[in-house]
């Protein structure tokens, strides 16, 4: 792969982790705060949504993070080894549990509701962002397994080569 691509994959990798640590530590305490200002009702809703909303971000990181680690397998030529299994796996648990994460907040908007100071339409449209969560969490992760099993018979494939050469 070229050297330029990954570079610039790598500044976009960490622009990502800070950018996402910024929304952890800042934007959404924050935006939490002031909606509960906003309508007091949301009091109890505020910590529980808080701690999923930091928790998905750091499932997000950490899947950038193996990302990262898979690049530089790529860049030393070592990808088609069996190290690289342990960061696609990290890929899958990582969007696994923020897809998790999304089922839940779901199936409590869909089951339970939050009160609502208009006429409803932010808990719908709360509802509807958490099952495209859902549904492209699920997405995500059934596509790094498909990945994960070329990887394999890529990884075979280099092996027996290498046997043969």
């Amino acid at each position: 792969m070229n050297h330029f691509f990954i570079v610039a994959l790598r500044v976009g990798i960490a622009a990502a982790i800070l950018f996402g640590l910024f929304g952890q530590i800042v934007v959404i305490p924050t935006t939490a705060s002031d909606e509960v200002d906003r309508f007091p009702p949301y009091e109890p809703f505020a910590v529980p949504y808080v701690t999923v909303a930091i928790i998905g971000i750091a499932c997000v990181q950490v899947a950038l993070a193996a990302t990262w680690m898979l690049l530089d397998m790529v860049e030393h030529d070592a990808i088609f080894t069996p190290q690289a299994f342990r960061w696609v796996d990290i890929i899958i648990g990582s969007s696994a549990v923020a897809t998790l994460l999304a089922l839940g907040v779901t199936g409590q908007l869909f089951l339970f509701g939050i009160p609502s100071p208009d006429d409803g339409m932010e808990v719908i449209g709360a509802f509807g962002a958490a099952a495209v969560c859902v549904c492209v969490g699920a997405g995500f992760a059934m596509l790094v397994v498909i990945m994960r099993s070329l990887l394999h018979k890529a990884t075979d494939l280099q092996t027996e080569i290498a046997e043969v050469v």
